[in-house]
Parts: structure tokens; C-alpha cells; sequence
């Protein structure tokens, strides 16, 4: 598996990151810790919502750059920035998806990792 160059944990990352989404304004920010379930590419989704395509694009440039000025890292891939209904900036061990919450519905990430450990963020 990729690691990433990094002087920060994944577990810590993932808090810079919903510090990233809180800046914005993101809401129903959830953690789903995948460390201990079986087969799982990475250590940490974290998923939250925007009311709009213009708030998913801010929400996603912040979250690059507070992990930036915290941890001197780019995304190693990032997607979805054209349309802003659905970003997701992976950092190796930890990839966040910026949605907007139509898109989250549907695509429901969360109901597809039941046996993750699910840690949802108070806004």
C-alpha cells in the first residue's frame, strides 16, 4: 500500500481535515475510522455536506489548504472540482468527500462501510 510522506498520523490528519470542512460551514461532518475493517484501502473517510456547488468548492480548498499550512501535503488525487457535487481529495490514508447533500444521498457512502467505526461531528 501507498504511504504517504507525512509527519502527521492518519488519525490526526483526519482532524485537520474536519477543521478543513468546519471553516465553511460544512454540516453532518461524519468520520468513519476503517483502520480495523478488513480490506480497507485507506485509514479514514471523512464526509460531509454543502448547500451548494459554490460552498463544495470553498469547502474543498480549504481543506487544502489547512492541510497544507498543518502538514505541507497536497492530494496525491483529487476529483470533482469542475462540477462541485461531489470532491474528493485523497491524502493516501485519509480521502474526504465534499458533497452536495443531494449527491451524498445518493450515493450513501457511509451505508456501504457498516462496519466501520462512524464518528459524526457536532456543527
Amino acid at each position: 500500500m501507498l504511504k504517504r510522506n507525512s509527519f502527521l498520523p492518519s488519525e490526526d490528519l483526519s482532524k485537520v481535515v474536519v477543521k478543513g470542512m468546519q471553516e465553511k460551514k460544512a454540516y453532518d461532518i461524519v468520520v468513519l475510522d476503517l483502520r480495523h475493517v478488513p480490506n480497507s484501502i485507506v485509514d479514514f473517510f471523512v464526509i460531509c455536506s454543502g448547500n451548494s456547488d459554490t460552498q463544495v468548492g470553498a469547502i474543498s480548498e480549504s481543506i487544502e489548504e489547512i492541510v497544507y499550512k498543518s502538514d505541507q501535503q497536497d492530494p496525491w488525487h483529487k476529483e470533482g472540482q469542475k462540477n462541485n457535487e461531489w470532491v474528493l481529495l485523497d491524502y493516501v490514508d485519509v480521502v474526504a468527500h465534499v458533497f452536495k447533500s443531494e449527491k451524498r444521498t445518493f450515493f450513501a457512502l457511509e451505508d456501504l462501510w457498516g462496519d466501520a467505526e462512524v464518528t459524526r461531528i457536532a456543527s
